[in-house]
């Protein structure tokens, strides 16, 4: 079974930056979607960006300017850079990718940001 190895969080100082990797182990066939999700603590899971096949691109409003997600088609991988970071970021992140028949999440990465 193919699972999302995603890396790159941890603890930064607010205003500084980090970058989060999310590789499939294995091949993913019929990918509509790759994205990003974030859950905090006593709060529901939330959509933070994803990109199409195609190249679309969706954030939350609250984050447009700070983070951007990028994708590599040869390596099927979706990167989130994350810039400008607040305390109000900190949470789990998970990466998402949604074929034409499935969803598949990874197991998450944790990011705190400290004041």
């Amino acid at each position: 079974q193919v699972q999302l190895v995603e890396s790159g969080g941890g603890l930064v100082q607010a205003g500084g930056s980090l970058r989060l990797s999310c590789v499939p182990s294995g091949t993913i066939f019929g990918i509509n979607a790759m994205g990003w999700y974030r859950q905090a603590p006593g709060k529901q899971r939330e959509l933070v960006a994803d990109i199409t096949s195609r190249g679309s691109t969706k954030y939350a409003d609250s984050l447009t300017g700070r983070f951007t997600i990028s994708r590599d088609y040869v390596k099927n991988a979706v990167d989130l850079q994350m810039n400008s970071l607040k305390p109000e970021d900190t949470a789990v992140y998970y990466c998402k990718v949604t074929t034409t028949d499935r969803d598949c999440w990874g197991q998450g990465t944790q990011v705190t940001v400290s004041s």
